[in-house]
């Protein structure tokens, strides 16, 4: 496959040229917006001491199928969504580098939704949770005031869902497009005797890009909103996740990929003819069934506020792994299914006060963040005599728990023209092992870890126009649960395992220029040590080990503008150096950290009606290469650049609203790796990504 070279100048250029033009007469600069991550408290993201980016309703719903995060997350910098071709194993998200090594599910990155942790207190979080129908906004922060939400914040991802309001609507969606996807969407939203109510249910079908790689995903969501009393709101909040035998394409060698993009890897001792490959052989798939349900309660005492959150929940997982018959008969090996039900719960509860200080205002919040959950794992051989993919003989069975307590607090002062921010949390995590299958020796027992995370920013106002701002953090990040199952040897726990832990700088400016853009830039660094990264992986199972020192320098700029005439732009621009610092194993200093591209832009040119009936946009994604292995000598995924394009219409009719959008997604129909598997030791690293594609759908609104 030829080359494509990545050119982010060009992109750069191409939208430079476009303000200038437009420079004239132009409406004012697009508003500031109100966020709650990185402070806890609403707070201006143009006042606030760090990167965050907010991604609004239009930007998750218009146009879109609302089923990965990685459709609107290609717009933030510093943010890497990628979406796997594999909904057995979810999103590749990382932020700044942090979850790049990620074999399946998110790590190194916090996933909240409606104040409730979507990540469990491990730090492994499913970003397919999210239900994006009834999203508001999504926020993204990045850099050091990550660390104020504890271990594995390498950046936080918070979802924030629409409350019922006004007079009562239903509505329906129904999607299409290509590799057989198919979505219908209903939803009914209202308010009623003071309570607002949102319910949506739906379902999603896909025959799937790549060779055994389809899936049904269903989704239901209810949301409750209450005001007990003039000074109080309640928020109830349920959502259900269920996948039943989602296929595992598994990934693909280069050779492979060359060959078919489409293909999974032949299996060599398949005794079939023609022989199948490894994921039709072992029928590799998952089945999902995740449920939870919590609730928000704030109770202001004038400008102090007491803010209580509770949640629990079930979530129960059946894999099938490729793993050889030969291991698995091994004494030490605990099968290729994997059979877990795991419950949890947590709450966090915090207090805000709100004072005169020194000329200025001093917001302070106390609080304390519990989380705990509990599987009840067992394992099991793969295979029935000479038939695979099947439940066999158990070969697992154990408890495994993981709490975390974490007491924190957070002060911000805003006095003149600068404001200044510091947090400290200090974040326990304890794993405890109860193991029930004795035959391969007793793998019972247990490991802890703690840490203090500081955080301070101070931001100073230049001008109404010009806000310039620094701050530092020190964070660290435990072993998840899945990270801790397998030593290299795969002999059970790897208890040995040390927490990463990291110190952040970051500098930067947010500046409206030419009253119609805002600017946002930041220029970080990121020193690591011990850091976590792939000891083995293979067919599924990945097992860990502790590397040596790692750095990540880099720059982030995002532009927002608008023209006019309903014309808007925005750029999304990163530059990242992410390095082992120092050698280990066969792996020597100065190799990239894999996963990671050296850089990632997003660019897009879109147009409203005056009246909103009609849009169309035009998008550009690219990325630098990315190597899969840390010596980086295996074939880097090359890099690439992507065009898609975008229609909506909407029409008014009494109490009716129609909408219809179509999707052209990679215009230009290119061949390149979405995402890789770090570390397999098969060399299957290579997801690929569809060629060109499309996507439409109609939806109608009824209002009473």
């Amino acid at each position: 496959m030829k080359h494509r070279t990545f050119r982010l100048n060009a992109i750069a250029s191409l939208f430079a040229a476009s303000a200038a033009a437009g420079a004239a007469d132009l409406p004012a600069a697009p508003v500031d917006v109100v966020v709650v991550s990185g402070s806890r408290i609403e707070h201006g993201s143009f006042d606030l001491p760090a990167s965050i980016d907010v991604i609004d309703r239009a930007r998750i719903v218009d146009a879109q199928a609302r089923v990965n995060a990685s459709e609107s997350l290609s717009a933030v910098p510093g943010l890497t969504a990628q979406n796997r071709q594999n909904y057995a194993q979810d999103l590749q998200i990382s932020s700044r580098g942090f979850g790049a090594r990620s074999a399946f599910g998110v790590r190194g990155v916090r996933l909240i939704a409606d104040g409730i942790p979507a990540s469990m207190p491990d730090g492994q979080g499913q970003a397919a949770t999210f239900n994006l129908d009834m999203a508001e906004r999504i926020e993204v922060l990045r850099g050091p005031f990550s660390a104020i939400y504890g271990n594995h914040s390498g950046g936080t991802i918070q979802l924030f869902t629409r409350d019922g309001q006004g007079s009562p609507s239903v509505e329906a969606t129904v999607m299409g497009g290509s590799d057989g996807i198919r979505k219908l969407d209903t939803n009914a939203q209202g308010q009623a005797n003071g309570i607002g109510y949102v319910a949506d249910v739906s379902r999603f079908e896909t025959d799937g890009y790549r060779s055994h790689s389809a899936a049904t995903r269903d989704q239901a969501f209810a949301k409750l909103t209450m005001t007990p009393s003039a000074t109080s709101k309640l928020t109830l909040v349920a959502n259900a996740l269920r996948q039943d035998d989602t296929q595992d394409p598994l990934g693909a060698t280069w050779s492979t990929f060359q060959r078919d993009p489409r293909a999974g890897e032949i299996d060599a001792n398949d005794t079939q003819t023609p022989k199948r490959t490894i994921a039709e052989r072992y029928n590799t798939r998952k089945s999902i069934d995740h449920q939870q349900a919590g609730l928000a309660y704030d109770q202001h005492f004038g400008q102090d506020r007491l803010h209580l959150t509770l949640y629990g929940g079930n979530r129960t997982v059946i894999q099938y792994q490729a793993f050889s018959k030969f291991l698995q008969t091994a004494p030490t090996q605990s099968g290729g299914v994997v059979d877990f039900d795991r419950n949890f719960y947590g709450a966090d509860i915090n207090w805000t006060w709100v004072r005169a200080l020194a000329g200025g205002k001093l917001n302070t919040t106390v609080g304390v963040d519990y989380g705990r959950s509990a599987d009840d794992r067992t394992g099991y051989e793969n295979f029935i005599g000479a038939d695979y993919g099947l439940k066999g003989k158990l070969r697992r069975d154990e408890t495994d728990t993981v709490s975390s307590a974490d007491p924190y607090m957070q002060a911000e002062w805003q006095g003149g023209p600068w404001v200044l921010s510091g947090g400290l949390r200090h974040s326990s995590v304890k794993f405890k092992v109860g193991d029930r299958y004795l035959a391969n020796g007793d793998d019972s027992g247990g490991v802890d870890y703690s840490h203090t995370t500081p955080v301070l920013g101070v931001l100073y106002r230049v001008s109404p126009l010009l806000n310039v701002y620094a701050s530092a953090a020190r964070g660290f990040e435990t072993p998840t649960l899945n990270e801790l199952f397998y030593s290299g040897a795969g002999k059970g726990f790897n208890y040995a395992l040390r927490a990463a832990s990291s110190t952040h700088t970051e500098a930067g400016i947010k500046a409206l220029v030419g009253g119609n853009t805002r600017v946002d830039a930041a220029l970080f660094q990121v020193k690591t040590g011990d850091e976590l990264v792939v000891d083995v992986s293979s067919g599924g199972r990945t097992s860990y080990r502790n590397a040596s020192n790692t750095l990540r320098r880099g720059a982030e700029v995002s532009v927002d503008s608008n023209f006019g005439a309903g014309v808007s732009a925005r750029l999304a621009l990163t530059a990242l150096r992410a390095t082992y610092e120092q050698g280990f194993g066969s792996v020597p200093a100065g190799s990239r950290l894999p996963g990671v591209a050296r850089a990632n832009a997003f660019a897009e040119l879109a147009w409203k009606s005056g009246d909103g009936g009609l849009g169309a946009a035009i998008e550009a994604i690219a990325s630098g290469k990315v190597y899969a292995d840390d010596a980086n000598r295996d074939v880097p995924a090359p890099g690439y650049t992507v065009l898609n394009a975008r229609v909506q219409a909407k029409q008014d009719a009494g109490g009716w609203q129609f909408r219809e959008f179509a999707r052209l997604n990679n215009l230009l129909d290119r061949g390149y790796v979405g995402s890789v598997i770090v570390g397999d030791a098969n060399k299957r690293y290579y997801e690929a990504a569809p060629g060109r594609n499309w996507l439409a759908g109609v939806s109608a609104r009824y209002s009473f």
